[in-house]
């Protein structure tokens, strides 16, 4: 198989230890991002389009036509390969779907957990093929039959050539487009971390048709290479699914944050949007920045003025800013415009977060950095209202990305336990989690001190809280750790240890408004539990609500990015 890596540019991400099914396509060297082609692939593209697949058939790649001929060639001299094409085209015509992106998605998704040919055979079990992909699995028989007889391997062999032709053309500007979008978001480059973003080349299939998927970690991109010019892509699709790959992990290690984001989904259960982004609010957010992203560094169709080789005298360089400004003004005015249609088809975060983006880029801070003010530093109430006042189309663009459903495991699924109520639930996977030498301590420790707090045992919540404090690196955990104690010692009361913990908080600078906003109250004044009386001699029995709210169920404390 062709294979060619370019080089890893993704930000390192702690995986979860679950095993998840991987699609069969090798990785090059361990590389985090390859170019490959896949002979599965290949037979089954060749198989749709023996059965009447020619979409975009004159736009494709010449390729496309020879393997076709040969096909043919064939099929005329052998009857047992037209009886095998018979009964594989008829099993085609069967299961073909109204939707032609969603019928050929099937097959797609098929092909990426084949073993290779001649086996063809599922490389996971049918029940952890994606759920498409389950629809045509009884296919792989007859394929099998239909290659033998028309010698489909010896075709595969015969034109590598021209597969390594095209994948050598796209190579450069792969690399090009992966770096530069590197560069803009400042992510420096990384060793490989288990996750794989993937671009599969397969001329066979329609160009027009990129086919793009996230099953796991792993960010797959199916893409036909054009005609004229050979070897031309759809980059900006490519890189979308490239930005999902760089921009998810930093959003979702902070989904379990995002709960007070929630009022936004109100705002667009009108607009022309996919269910998922009506009902996900990390989904929805990370579409939103991802195409505030592509706003800011969108091709405006402008011609950049160049700058003097030589300034003989000052009106030359006084021209050229004049130019510049002329340039800076029309090109916001093409983005902006980019960024009020993104509004309008209901992505109401684009604009919030292209005015974010265009503050990280001033003062040179990388997209890792800014992603905590991002999220946290958001007037929700504001963006709201924003949103509310928006006149949506009556028909947007839908995200051509499509998911397997992120199955939360560990600490990702107590932390939605606990905020939906299910406290032992959550504490049975902190308890889990601490019990197994690679789980993550730190978020169990500040998992089982929040329950401590809601079940009322002050000790236990002391105790967790300061192992937090030994064990966690993240600066919002260990911030709010030293917010808790303080306020479990103004409780006891302990007004001196309550002080230092408050102090301790606001050295560690997490950053985020309600940190600051908190320490400082305990500073001010001591903590005191809703519908109690603080006496000289306090009870250490006695319940206590140190999160400030009279109702043990209401209680949310704020979580911790991953």
């Amino acid at each position: 198989m062709s294979s060619s890596s370019v080089p890893s540019v993704t930000d390192s991400k702690e995986l979860t230890k679950t095993p998840h099914p991987r699609v069969t396509q090798p990785e090059a060297g361990g590389s985090a991002i390859t170019l490959e082609t896949s002979e599965s692939l290949f037979d089954l593209a060749v198989a749709l389009n023996v059965c009447g697949y020619d979409a975009d058939l004159a736009a494709s790649a010449p390729v496309r036509l020879k393997i076709r001929e040969e096909i043919n060639m064939a099929l005329a001299g052998s009857a047992e390969a037209r009886d095998s094409r018979d009964a594989l085209c008829g099993y085609v015509r069967l299961h073909t779907l109204a939707d032609s992106g969603l019928n050929l998605a099937q097959y797609i998704s098929l092909s990426l957990y084949l073993n290779p040919p001649p086996e063809l055979t599922p490389s996971v079990a049918e029940t952890d093929l994606p759920p498409d992909a389950t629809q045509i699995v009884n296919i792989l028989p007859l394929l099998r039959t239909f290659s033998e007889d028309v010698h489909l391997h010896a075709i595969w062999v015969e034109h590598r050539p021209d597969y390594e032709d095209l994948t050598s053309r796209i190579h450069d500007p792969l690399t090009k487009m992966i770096l530069n979008t590197n560069i803009y978001l400042r992510l420096p480059v990384s060793s490989y971390d288990g996750r794989r973003f993937l671009v599969l080349l397969e001329p066979m299939l329609a160009p027009s048709a990129t086919n793009a998927r996230i099953y796991a970690t792993d960010y797959i991109v199916v893409a036909s290479p054009a005609g004229e010019p050979v070897g031309a892509v759809h980059m900006d699709q490519i890189r979308h699914t490239y930005l999902h790959y760089l921009v998810e992990p930093f959003v979702y290690s902070r989904a379990s944050a995002m709960e007070r984001l929630q009022p936004l989904m109100k705002a667009v259960q009108d607009a022309p949007l996919d269910f998922t982004y009506k009902s996900d609010i990390v989904a929805l957010i990370t579409e939103c920045l991802i195409k505030a992203i592509e706003a800011q560094t969108m091709d405006v169709g402008l011609t950049k003025p160049k700058h003097p080789d030589a300034v003989k005298q000052r009106a030359d360089i006084e021209r050229y800013n004049a130019d510049m400004a002329e340039y800076d003004r029309q090109a916001e005015l093409v983005r902006r415009k980019a960024v009020d249609l993104d509004v309008r088809q209901g992505w109401v975060l684009v604009d919030y977060f292209y005015g974010k983006l265009g503050q990280m880029e001033k003062e040179s801070i990388s997209l890792k950095e800014d992603i905590g003010e991002m999220v946290y530093g958001m007037d929700v109430d504001r963006e709201r209202h924003s949103a509310q006042q928006v006149v949506f189309l009556p028909e947007g663009t839908h995200d051509f990305v499509h998911r397997a459903p992120r199955q939360l495991s560990g600490m990702d699924l107590a932390e939605k336990k606990l905020i939906g109520g299910d406290v032992e639930g959550a504490g049975e996977l902190a308890k889990a989690t601490l019990a197994s030498p690679d789980g993550d301590h730190a978020r169990a420790y500040y998992m089982q001190a929040r329950i401590d707090l809601m079940q009322r045992q002050p000790a236990a919540a002391i105790d967790n809280f300061e192992q937090t404090l030994k064990t966690s690196k993240d600066p919002r955990t260990l911030a709010w750790s030293h917010i808790y104690l303080g306020r479990l010692y103004d409780v006891v009361p302990d007004r001196q240890k309550a002080v230092a913990e408050y102090r301790a908080a606001l050295t560690v600078r997490d950053g985020q408004p309600d940190t600051k906003a908190a320490a400082e109250k305990g500073l001010k004044e001591p903590f005191a539990a809703p519908g109690m009386q603080q006496a000289a001699e306090p009870d250490d029995d006695a319940p206590i609500d140190p999160s400030g709210k009279a109702e043990k169920d209401s209680y949310r404390p704020p979580a911790p990015p991953k």
